[in-house]
């Protein structure tokens, strides 16, 4: 038997009342996995199966659905400290995240936790701003307190104090062959940046130059890495790159340094919506025009793609996807099973900051 049980009957269903209170008196019975297998048609073991999220490839997707409207209709409710007393669990999983104040990140704790929710989960937040320095242990015994660990590949020294623990650990946008995790999930942010990249060259533009994240992880360099194969695949190098801080201020700063050359590029790739928001600033600081004279593409498709004028041309990242997917290979792993290195797709969304290249010397 796994760490959780590899039982396919409700853990909750012993200990549930179902006829009178201990004082006697009759009182509302609280709904057990029985009366949602026959709500749906189908056996407990089905029930169980489904919402602990172990149904793919041994029940229909029809059927799950059927199950889990069974079980919001009666208002059914797993008995999370009899699961747990068996399993051994404690039911809760920390999140690593660089920083709360970034809203990617705040968006993939949403998914996380929307999928903790589902299997009965508690999700604890530990950010780890830049600049600090490894965390420490944010608990006495993290390996006594958690389940295990969902972390960003930005906050992995934040993992240091926890690694000793043997607490299993899912990496987001994460090197999966560099990782010690038990599973990786990464939006395929490369193919994203070779999408950029063909969105500007399709547009007529050749001088095309690439802000980077200075910020030295796997998901930031494979970005740089994509870009520039692609571009030179075509034949149109890059005509230049710089590295700057994610920060408006910072970034507007060495894409002025970028814009300076001559002859002037014609478009700016950043690894960032915040670091193409300093590129549309430092445009508007030498006299240039929004998409007539630059064009300006981001990543993330973060709420500030649409607040700015004119609108982010972007490649859109799945956060709250990756924060789901993350929770579910992270309960995979708990339940026993081996999930993988995941890839999840994204787009590239078309606004006004890139346009066709402007003709002339430049």
């Amino acid at each position: 038997m796994n760490r959780r049980g590899d039982a396919a009957t409700d853990e909750g269903t012993p200990t549930e009342p179902v006829g009178p209170s201990p004082t006697g008196a009759a009182g509302p019975s609280r709904p057990t996995s029985r009366d949602v297998a026959e709500r749906a048609g189908v056996s407990q073991a089905t029930v169980s199966l489904v919402l602990r999220d172990r149904w793919r490839g041994r029940v229909s997707p029809p059927r799950a659905e059927a199950v889990r409207e069974a079980a919001r209709e009666l208002g059914y409710r797993p008995n999370l400290a009899a699961r747990r007393l068996r399993s051994g669990g404690t039911g809760t999983i920390l999140l690593v995240v660089p920083a709360l104040t970034n809203e990617f990140f705040a968006r993939v704790h949403a998914g996380a936790a929307a999928v903790a929710a589902e299997r009965g989960m508690s999700v604890v937040l530990f950010p780890s701003p830049e600049g600090i320095g490894p965390a420490p242990d944010p608990f006495a015994s993290a390996g006594a307190t958690l389940d295990g660990v969902i972390a960003s590949s930005m906050a992995s020294r934040a993992l240091r104090a926890l690694r000793g623990g043997g607490l299993p650990l899912v990496m987001l946008d994460s090197d999966p062959e560099g990782t010690e995790a038990a599973a990786t999930v990464n939006p395929d942010v490369p193919e994203g940046l070779r999408w950029a990249g063909r969105h500007l060259l399709a547009a007529g533009h050749r001088r095309i130059v690439h802000l980077a994240a200075d910020v030295d992880t796997w998901t930031f360099r494979e970005r740089g890495r994509a870009l520039a194969a692609e571009l030179a695949a075509a034949g149109h190098p890059l005509v230049g790159s710089a590295r700057a801080a994610l920060d408006v201020r910072a970034a507007a700063v060495v894409a002025e340094a970028l814009l300076a050359a001559r002859p002037r590029p014609t478009a700016v790739v950043c690894d960032d919506d915040v670091l193409a928001a300093g590129a549309c600033k430092a445009a508007r600081r030498t006299g240039l025009r929004v998409p007539e004279d630059l064009s300006v593409t981001g990543v993330d498709d973060l709420a500030l793609a649409t607040a700015v004028e004119p609108e982010l041309t972007t490649v859109r990242l799945p956060a709250e996807e990756m924060g789901g997917a993350g929770m579910r290979a992270l309960l995979e792993v708990l339940d026993g099973d081996a999930p993988g290195n995941r890839v999840l797709p994204v787009r590239l969304v078309p606004r006004g900051s890139t346009g066709p290249a402007p003709t002339g010397p430049g």
